[in-house]
């Protein structure tokens, strides 16, 4: 699946025969808090290149007989549910993915990294943007040093989401 779903509409008078190649910004979600920063900046980075938005879902090692989780399954959906009203606000071009992270644990402290960076250069991205406080093996430190040992693509920090309480407190009975 090569398309990106465009909230938007092309500009009138564009020279669509014309068309430059823009290499899509990669947001890694992996179902936790911090993926609304992480979309934020991929947004915004997005907006500044002219490039669509490639919204990588990490999903949980697949039982060994089952098959791979599409981008459209209801796993990845829920996913990437926090995502897709921002990107409905901001208008861009977008695609999804989806990545799984290796059943095995044994494979070193880069494993889950480096395939993390093969899904994304599969789909042509050039930067990507990761969570600070990601899951093991896939926050931004680690993934950055995994795409300096490959040699590539860039990996952008998005800082966590601070915390705030939901609610206040009961008062004392």
């Amino acid at each position: 699946m090569d398309t990106f779903r465009s909230n938007s509409s092309p500009a009138p008078g564009a020279a669509s025969s014309v068309a430059r190649r823009r290499f899509p910004v990669a947001a890694v979600l992996a179902d936790r808090l911090d993926d609304t920063a992480v979309v934020d900046v991929a947004v915004r980075l997005a907006s500044a290149r002219g490039a669509p938005l490639l919204l990588i879902a990490v999903m949980p090692a697949p039982p060994p007989r089952a098959g791979a989780v599409c981008p459209d399954s209801a796993a990845a959906r829920a996913v990437l549910g926090r995502a897709l009203p921002r990107l409905a606000r901001a208008g861009i071009a977008h695609r999804s993915a989806v990545y799984h992270r290796p059943a095995v644990r044994g494979g070193g402290r880069l494993h889950a990294a480096k395939a993390l960076l093969d899904t994304a250069v599969l789909h042509g991205c050039s930067l990507l943007v990761v969570s600070r406080s990601g899951p093991t093996g896939l926050d931004a430190c680690t993934v950055m040093e995994a795409a300096v040992i490959r040699g590539g693509p860039f990996v952008h920090a998005a800082s966590p989401v601070p915390w705030a309480a939901l609610a206040v407190p009961c008062p004392g009975r």
